[in-house]
């Protein structure tokens, strides 16, 4: 055959192998020229969206967390003001640790400015006991609290409540490392609020939802059932100087004191941790229902909050628990954080509802699942679940599959990584922004939060929306500067 021919064959060889490299350099060629464009894009869409944020949107250096096409109208926990911002996620700090991610995956200065406005606007609302309360008011006659800059009047609540200390705090540590700790009054408002917070941890490690000063000393005991009836008996008004850990304080806490850990290398913020992790371990409750209550009294037993939130087990607040308990290994290595956990996943494994979701509340030692009937202002303990309160969330998505691989994860020293946006996805969100830097939202009828008053189909800008984008895109530029 013509191919047998040796000499014949190795010209044809090289000739088939030239071919094929030209081919795989022509098709590489391609690939590289199409990434570099979607990287790019990637750029030039960031900084417009952050552009038209921080010029248009922002205001004293804040955010809340909706907005109208216009910018006329403005809402954090209800409407809000020209000079209000939001502290709670996802408000000013949210934005600001955006920016952040952003000046991490380009440099580019822009960034850093818009996160260290913002983090100026929190330095304004921090109050003389520490800490932060849900919104900043510039206005002095408006919704002003006891700020520390001796502008404001009023409460002194510093709050733990849906991450809003929390969430300023790691803004300021974040910022004030990116500028080499060389911003005087975010570095001292960092350092003001880190001490406060640590004197606001009791000594069995746990937390209040809200301090004005350091709290008092309690005894240090382990987590039980009351023996009395709960239903009429052991209310105390101010439950929010109790240990909570509704609306996860303890995981926004934890992420805290690890920022300031690895930012400020202080002992105190790894000891305040570990404590943290060992209050954890003292409020599971013993059997019949191995996990956490919402809130609990100085000794130790699950109390009412609200009067919509009964005492018992928490579907919500008992996978926090378990995801915290398992940063807190992940951080220390302490296999000790990660032994309460497989009796609380099977416990909750039993308990999961027939539509696989989890009962917000379970009646202590009976288990079942406990509801509220509300009429006008009154609300009414009951275990049916046909006419719920709307503006509660009486039933929990279940995350125990994804707590569970996790789990499995850390026991045997894997780690179970998000998946990154596919290439597709991120060219959706660079399609999704308008022409003047916008990612405008409708309201489809979702729950949102701060609940607004929305008409369906609503068309709003979200600073969780676009808080979320910036950070996605970040992430793919890092991830392709890694490649």
């Amino acid at each position: 055959m013509f191919f047998t021919k040796p000499h014949i064959r190795k010209y044809w060889d090289h000739f088939t192998l030239s071919l094929l490299l030209s081919l795989f350099l022509v098709n590489q060629l391609f690939a590289d020229g199409a990434d570099r464009t979607l990287r790019e894009q990637v750029f030039v869409t960031m900084r417009k969206a952050a552009t038209f944020f921080c010029t248009h949107v922002a205001s004293h250096g804040g955010y809340v967390y909706y907005y109208s096409l216009d910018l006329k109208q403005r809402w954090g926990e209800g409407k809000a003001t020209h000079d209000q911002i939001w502290v709670q996620p996802p408000g000013t700090p949210t934005v600001g640790m955006a920016y952040l991610k952003a000046f991490e995956a380009t440099g580019d200065r822009f960034y850093l400015e818009a996160a260290t406005k913002a983090a100026e606007a929190i330095v304004y609302g921090q109050l003389q006991s520490g800490g932060w309360t849900n919104c900043i008011d510039f206005d002095p006659h408006g919704r002003v609290a006891l700020y520390r800059n001796g502008k404001g009047r009023g409460k002194n609540n510093s709050s733990l409540d849906d991450g809003q200390t929390q969430s300023a705090i790691q803004l300021l540590v974040r910022v004030d490392k990116a500028l080499g700790f060389q911003h005087k009054d975010i570095h001292e408002s960092a350092c003001i609020a880190l001490d406060a917070l640590l004197a606001a941890q009791f000594p069995n490690g746990g937390f209040p939802q809200v301090w004005t000063g350091p709290v008092v000393k309690q005894p240090v005991i382990q987590a039980g059932y009351p023996d009395y009836d709960w239903r009429t008996e052991g209310r105390i008004k101010n439950y929010w100087d109790m240990y909570t850990l509704n609306d996860n304080v303890p995981g926004y806490v934890a992420q805290t004191l690890i920022d300031a850990y690895r930012v400020y290398n202080d002992q105190r913020y790894k000891t305040a941790l570990e404590r943290l992790g060992d209050f954890l371990i003292l409020a599971q409750m013993p059997d019949p229902q191995p996990a956490w209550a919402q809130q609990y009294n100085y000794d130790m037993k699950s109390i009412w909050a609200r009067k919509f939130e009964p005492p018992g087990i928490s579907g919500d607040e008992s996978q926090e628990v378990i995801e915290t308990l398992m940063e807190i290994y992940r951080f220390t290595g302490e296999s000790k954080y990660l032994e309460p956990i497989p009796r609380a996943l099977a416990y909750l494994r039993r308990s999961l509802l027939s539509d696989g979701k989890l009962a917000r509340f379970y009646e202590l030692k009976t288990n079942r699942p406990l509801y509220m009937f509300r009429r006008g202002d009154v609300y009414t303990l009951t275990y049916d679940d046909s006419n719920l309160p709307g503006h509660y969330g009486w039933k929990i998505e279940s995350r125990l599959d994804e707590i569970e691989e996790r789990y499995g994860g850390l026991r045997h020293n894997t780690t179970v990584q998000r998946p990154a946006l596919l290439e597709s996805q991120i060219w959706q969100i660079i399609a999704d922004l308008d022409e003047q830097g916008r990612w405008v939202s409708i309201y489809r009828g979702e729950s949102l939060v701060g609940q607004p008053k929305f008409k369906p189909d609503n068309s709003y800008i979200s600073s969780a929306v676009f808080s979320g984008n910036i950070e996605e895109l970040s992430e793919y530029i890092i991830a392709a500067q890694k490649k």
